[in-house]
């Protein structure tokens, strides 16, 4: 006899109540959060001071555009990933935690996302001023395509996998 078939949200894969589920899943984001907000700030720290550099002067015009482009993801970057926050401090037991955590999921995910972007644009400014544009634009490519794999497809083929052998809660 098989078991009953389940959906992720029919069958909780914890014995936790609704509000222990929100707390445990604000603090996953949190934890996470955590880990992004401190690279990208400093990312975005050092991208600050590069104009002010002597070599800045001598940067191709189209690496510059990249830069000012890379610049414009990574305070992006680091306003979404900042957002749950701040939202969080807005709301304090105004009794929204279910809608915070996932709004907060969200601004995550777009940050990280932007996160990927600032990477790659870096690496073609990084790559293009020591070794010209074009090897520039070709590693921004690869770096582009490992975030994706690894930020986007490993996890979501991780998860069709696990649905697929009905482990996946």
């Amino acid at each position: 006899m098989n078991p009953p078939e389940s959906t992720p949200a029919a069958e909780p894969a914890r014995n936790e109540t609704p509000a222990e589920r929100l707390d445990r899943n604000w603090g996953e984001l949190l934890q996470e959060l955590r880990v992004a907000q401190t690279g990208i700030q400093i990312l975005v720290g050092f991208m600050l001071a590069f104009p002010f550099q002597p070599r800045f002067a001598d940067l191709d015009p189209l690496l510059v555009g990249v830069y000012l482009t890379a610049l414009g993801a990574g305070i992006g970057s680091t306003a979404l990933i900042v957002a749950p926050v701040a939202a969080h401090r807005l709301t304090f037991r105004g009794n929204v935690k279910d809608a915070l955590v996932a709004v907060g999921n969200n601004l995550a995910k777009a940050g990280l996302a932007l996160l990927g972007v600032t990477l790659a644009l870096v690496v073609v400014v990084v790559f293009g001023s020591l070794l010209g544009v074009r090897v520039g634009l070709a590693a921004g490519g690869v770096a582009a395509v490992v975030f994706l794999v690894l930020w986007v497809v490993v996890p979501l083929a991780l998860v069709r996998g696990h649905e697929r052998d009905g482990d996946y809660r």
